[in-house]
């Protein structure tokens, strides 16, 4: 049985219940990064993963195998990579996003927003509609002080928020102009983009 577990944004508060309860008791869970910290401190035994196809190797080797992913793993999470790979998953406990931490922070609706995950793939993909505001997943090659200058190069006014650390201690937001530079104070972000030209 594979079971994918949604760590939220990584405090361990943003934890549902349920998923509290799945970690303490699994007998087998794999984490990432910093979400083993988070399992570790709730008493699991965890095998550390430093990438996806680490967890393919994991899977040939346990019966049963709890997989816990940062936010929610629904949302260009773990469980489109394992069905891309033919890997069946039994059961998904859903989590908390990072994007939807970040909005509640910002006070903001997302309804209608569009949505950008820059996880392993090409920048390009920002030369798409950005009309009204636009949630994008960085990473540590997709910073948000790149995505501010290249949506200024696109024509593309506005305001950049960009949350780093979301959920832990050093939690940082920063509100910018787009084209503005943005210190990168972590790999671990999140930007919203509010397009002008859209408001008319």
């Amino acid at each position: 049985m594979i079971r994918v577990i949604g760590a939220g944004p990584g405090d361990i508060k943003y934890l549902t219940v349920e998923a509290y309860e799945i970690i303490k008791s699994s007998k087998c869970i794999a984490a990432f990064g910093r979400i083993s910290k988070l399992a570790e401190n709730i008493g699991a035994s965890v095998i550390k993963v430093e990438n996806v196809a680490d967890i393919l190797k994991i899977i040939g080797k346990v019966e049963n195998l709890d997989i816990l992913a940062s936010g929610d793993p629904c949302f260009f999470g773990i469980t489109e990579y394992l069905e891309k790979n033919n890997i069946k998953v039994d059961e998904v406990i859903p989590g908390l996003s990072s994007f939807q931490y970040m909005m509640a922070k910002l006070n903001k609706s997302w309804e209608g927003a569009g949505f950008v995950s820059l996880h392993g793939r090409e920048a390009d993909m920002l030369k798409k509609d950005l009309n009204g505001m636009s949630v994008i997943l960085t990473d540590r090659h997709h910073t948000p002080r790149q995505i501010s200058k290249m949506l200024y190069n696109m024509g593309i006014s506005g305001k950049i928020y960009a949350g780093f650390d979301l959920s832990y201690p050093d939690e940082k937001i920063i509100v910018k102009n787009i084209g503005e530079d943005v210190e990168n104070y972590s790999d671990l972000s999140v930007v919203v983009v509010e397009n002008e030209m859209d408001k008319g």
